[in-house]
């Protein structure tokens, strides 16, 4: 499938869906529809719609990636424990240190991942467990309450780039987090849609031994993939410090197949070379939608886990039938 394609057929259907998805959820609360609950999602659902765009990116690849989130708990962390040591309070050194960590993280699943040619999920299942081990073993296991977190990043999670006044006075806003999120997937869809850097993931995912044999570098392209993975995870380490303003080493552990659930659920193929980062975001946007309603249709909370499951089932068997449709196609053409 060519990566210039914008808008595909997979994702028209996930956009109708989400539409009567929230036609419906509307009908059973008016109050769904509203400009405040849908700034409230695009604030809670901020964070997971960066990582989700980095895994998107290891998928296209071909490879799958786990350690996202022992990366961003460990930016997190440790850009906390640094302001506070040094006393310089200032979020701009906060993500100079939690993504500077994350890309070095990423780094070293890069360098075993594509210089010893280790299994991706295998590898980063590993490192998933070192970095996460390591931080709490080295740095520390407290959690870091709202009266010790610099007010830096108090600061930085209470700016708006709209608001709004209510009838009574109060008023509510559109985050900056929007603003970052839009400005990481317009980003990340520059380098897919016109470098070379681009084609070659899309190569790679499709065909890793075809894409060498075109001469892509295919070492350098997964350093970039996986350091850039640790990038965005170092951004969303220090976001998720501003939203819940505390900083926990056991933070977003285990949420690894939710942001894997709406990337698949977006049109990522689990075997590579598909997908888009507009699928993508719509996928994470289901996902949130599903998360903060589920109590709201008389369903359990625990119904989440579920339906996660589904959807990555779901991706999975889609993935081996369109593979076998493939091959199918394939032996008929030779018997011709």
């Amino acid at each position: 499938m060519r990566p210039q394609r914008l808008f595909r057929q997979n994702e028209l259907y996930l956009f109708f869906v989400l539409v009567a998805f929230s036609a419906i959820l509307t009908i059973i609360n008016p109050s769904f529809l509203t400009f405040e609950n849908l700034f409230d999602l695009i604030y809670s659902g901020a964070g997971t719609a960066i990582l989700a765009i980095g895994v998107f990116i290891v998928l296209l690849s071909g490879g799958i990636d786990v350690s996202f989130t022992a990366i961003a708990i460990a930016g997190q962390y440790v850009s906390v424990h640094v302001l506070i040591a040094s006393g310089i309070d200032n979020i701009y050194l906060a993500f100079l240190i939690s993504c500077s960590l994350g890309i070095a993280l990423g780094a070293i699943n890069a360098l075993l991942i594509s210089i010893f040619e280790l299994n991706t999920l295998i590898t980063t299942l590993g490192t998933l467990n070192v970095f996460h081990g390591a931080l709490l073993s080295f740095v520390g296991t407290k959690a870091i309450n709202v009266g010790q977190i610099p007010d830096s990043y108090k600061e930085f999670g209470s700016i708006d780039i709209i608001n709004i006044m209510r009838s009574d006075g109060t008023s509510y806003g559109l985050s900056i987090y929007a603003l970052i999120v839009l400005g990481i997937a317009v980003m990340t869809w520059l380098i897919l849609r016109f470098t070379m850097l681009g084609r070659g993931i899309y190569a790679i995912g499709g065909n890793r031994e075809a894409a060498k044999r075109a001469g892509f570098n295919i070492v350098g392209i997964q350093f970039f993939i996986y350091c850039y993975v640790g990038f965005l995870a170092g951004i969303m380490g220090v976001l998720a410090v501003s939203i819940i303003r505390y900083s926990n080493p056991l933070y977003i552990v285990g949420e690894e197949l939710n942001v894997i659930a709406a990337v698949v659920l977006g049109g990522a193929r689990i075997t590579g070379g598909s997908g888009s980062i507009i699928g993508t975001l719509m996928g994470v946007a289901m996902i949130i939608i599903l998360q903060k309603n589920l109590v709201l249709m008389g369903l359990s909370s625990y119904w989440h886990q579920f339906f996660i499951g589904l959807i990555i089932i779901g991706g999975v068997s889609i993935t081996y039938y369109q593979n076998k449709l493939r091959g199918r196609k394939s032996l008929a053409y030779l018997k011709q």
